[in-house]
């Protein structure tokens, strides 16, 4: 699907421009669909979009012979094979296989097709078990990986150091976000497979549904994440997209330390008890909540510092509660046209 029509002229340097052509892959995604909204939002009317099948981003060759037609001049890249602690540790092969296949036909073929300007959208995953909170930039490969997530954690590391040896060797002017746990609208309620917050809205509404007097939640719940409503996250990138340059990474420090991505977080942090009880409420699931600690904890704490999206200006709109509140309605509006 095409949003306008493209002049071909883009903005030059490391801006986009309103007359840049813009390809979002993994546009009906929890990000990506949010990137399409801040985009249009801010004008950008030129989109392109793929679904899966109309092009299987796995295929190298298909994504080469995409790019040749369309000729973007800026792609963000928000597709990949995404689930929650029980997917990562069930499935890290496919999660490792697929996810390089999407980055590599990508993120290189956006390069050999002289696309301008490339954002390649990774996850807080890759950042050590052990890394220091809040987590800088530099702490990437300082120390062992959570093993529940590793395969992904390697595949996303791989791009980001893809997307950088390409800005080394060739000059592109493409680089990587880090964004935190993020949720809202449009997320993938998948059962054990989910990521916690959708995971945990779907148990409480069907909990809910048959009158159980009691959820199970898997671990401790004292773990501490920072959470970020996607739409925020969206509004981010977009602006990273527009004001990232030299000056801005020689100001934050990392230029001359190796930096290779930028981090996108809210800045706060809660526990899995805590973000477990305001989903509780928010369903209006009145059962007690147990926590298993036999199962799986993941990281203990997972803060990133965003100390180079606060320098550009950018705060989050939307608070927790706020947005959980927007997450339940919007699965209880999928059940409903469901059922």
């Amino acid at each position: 699907m095409s949003v306008g029509e493209s002049s071909g002229a883009g903005a030059g340097g490391g801006a986009i421009g309103k007359q840049d052509k813009i390809f979002v892959a993994g546009h009906r995604g929890l990000v990506g669909s949010a990137l399409c909204s801040a985009l249009l939002e801010r004008g950008y009317r030129q989109l392109v979009t793929r679904g899966r099948e109309e092009l299987d981003l796995r295929d190298s060759a298909a994504v080469a012979a995409f790019y040749e037609r369309e000729r973007p001049d800026v792609v963000f890249v928000a597709a990949a094979r995404v689930g929650g602690i029980l997917a990562n540790s069930t499935y890290g092969a496919d999660f490792l296989y697929e996810n390089l296949q999407i980055q590599n036909s990508l993120i290189w073929g956006a390069h050999v097709a002289g696309v301008r300007r490339l954002v390649f959208l990774g996850s807080s995953c890759i950042y050590p078990r052990e890394a220091p909170s809040p987590i800088s930039e530099l702490a990437l490969l300082s120390g062992p990986l959570e093993p529940t997530n590793r395969p992904y954690a390697l595949a996303k590391i791989a791009g980001l150091e893809l997307v950088q040896s390409l800005r080394r060797q060739y000059g592109r002017d493409y680089f990587s976000v880090m964004p935190t746990n993020l949720y809202g609208p449009g997320d993938r309620y998948m059962g054990a497979d989910s990521h916690v917050i959708p995971g945990l809205v779907q148990r409480f509404f069907l909990a809910k549904q048959a009158g159980d007097p009691e959820v199970v939640v898997w671990g401790s719940g004292r773990p501490r994440r920072e959470f970020m409503y996607a739409r925020d996250c969206a509004a981010a990138i977009v602006l990273l997209a527009e004001r990232l340059d030299e000056a801005v990474l020689r100001q934050s420090g990392l230029a001359p330390a190796g930096w290779s991505h930028v981090n996108v977080g809210s800045g706060e942090e809660v526990t899995i008890a805590e973000v477990a009880e305001q989903i509780a409420a928010a369903v209006g699931y009145q059962g007690r909540l147990r926590f298993d600690p036999s199962k799986p904890d993941g990281t203990p704490r997972k803060l990133v510092d965003s100390s180079v999206l606060r320098s550009l200006g950018f705060r989050p709109e939307t608070a927790l509660r706020e947005g959980l509140t927007a997450t339940v309605q919007d699965y209880l509006q999928r059940a409903a046209h469901q059922a």
